[in-house]
């Protein structure tokens, strides 16, 4: 009962701004307010219908991770053509996604708006920005996620670069200045690639780097691809990355620390996967968590424990 109370009080206690300080790239750097930065918070599971993670895009969750977790930003993972999706049933998807939004902003915190896709959807993808973009544009929380993982069978060139220049400029038609993000191939890990013809026509773009510590070539490797993009001056969010391996089961610490340091060092900032109680070693929650915040230690998966801590300390 102490516990409710004193959760209550803090949860009343948090100051409100009307505002963020806006996010703007230069050079392989994004700078809050014009000054080096980075951000630290976690990643929602899919939105889907019916597949547990959508009881999580509520306000209560997204205030307890700003209060507690101190976490500064949050992303709202909308599932597209997967069963239960935005495709199949727009109205609930997207509800949910402004769930998260509005309590972003509500709560001082930058909010991710991920068209969560392994495939591109251009049409639907950019009416739905265009109306992210018109209903959010005015606030410096939003980042536009174009496109979460890419998969290995397109290329850059060909594929993924023309798509991301077709819904940055029905974007930027209407918000002009918030960032945007743009995956890669091989779900988004050939930052290289992207590196080396990079979107030009327009201001404020980054490029998505995920990464899962549990999975072989998910080490040095990759740091090495990101390396090798930093150096050709292109700047870097890692919007979803996991202390464990692709498929949620094997938690690799070790490598997540070296992983961590990286992006401390490099200012690159970070969304984890996943703010979820799905019974896998991803999940942030043990199953049966309160979908509505308030979790104690005993609530948390050895991924969850690990990660609350990184997000606590990000700043530090």
């Amino acid at each position: 009962m102490l516990f409710m109370v004193a959760a209550l009080f803090c949860a009343f206690s948090i100051t409100i701004n009307a505002d963020v300080l806006p996010l703007s790239v230069k050079g392989n750097q994004i700078l809050i307010g014009g000054a080096p930065g980075r951000l630290s918070g976690m990643s929602l599971f899919w939105s889907n219908n019916g597949w547990g993670g959508e009881h999580f895009y509520n306000k209560k969750v997204v205030e307890w991770l700003k209060k507690d977790w101190k976490a500064t930003v949050v992303r709202a993972a909308m599932g597209i053509e997967e069963y239960g999706g935005y495709l199949q049933d727009p109205q609930s998807n997207k509800a949910r996604l402004t769930n998260v939004v509005d309590a972003a902003i509500e709560f001082d915190m930058y909010v991710i708006i991920d068209w969560h896709s392994h495939h591109a959807h251009q049409t639907p993808a950019i009416e739905f920005f265009q109306e992210m973009a018109r209903t959010y544009g005015g606030k410096n929380n939003i980042i536009y996620e174009l496109w979460n993982e890419p998969k290995d069978d397109v290329s850059w060139k060909n594929n993924v670069k023309p798509y991301a220049q077709a819904l940055i400029a029905a974007i930027r038609a209407i918000d002009k200045t918030n960032l945007i993000i743009v995956g890669s191939p091989s779900w988004s890990q050939d930052v290289d690639q992207a590196a080396c013809d990079p979107i030009t026509d327009y201001e404020n773009i980054a490029y998505t780097l995920h990464f899962y510590a549990g999975s072989i070539g998910h080490g040095q490797c990759l740091r090495d691809k990101a390396i090798e993009a930093l150096n050709k001056n292109v700047s870097l969010f890692v919007s979803e990355w996991g202390s464990v391996s692709v498929d949620g089961g094997h938690v690799n610490l070790t490598e997540a620390h070296a992983w961590v340091e990286f992006m401390k060092a490099n200012n690159i900032s970070n969304a984890n996967w996943s703010l979820s109680a799905k019974p896998e070693n991803a999940s942030a929650l043990i199953p049966g968590a309160s979908a509505d915040g308030g979790w104690c230690e005993s609530d948390l998966t050895e991924s969850g424990k690990f990660v609350r801590e990184i997000v606590m300390n990000w700043s530090k």
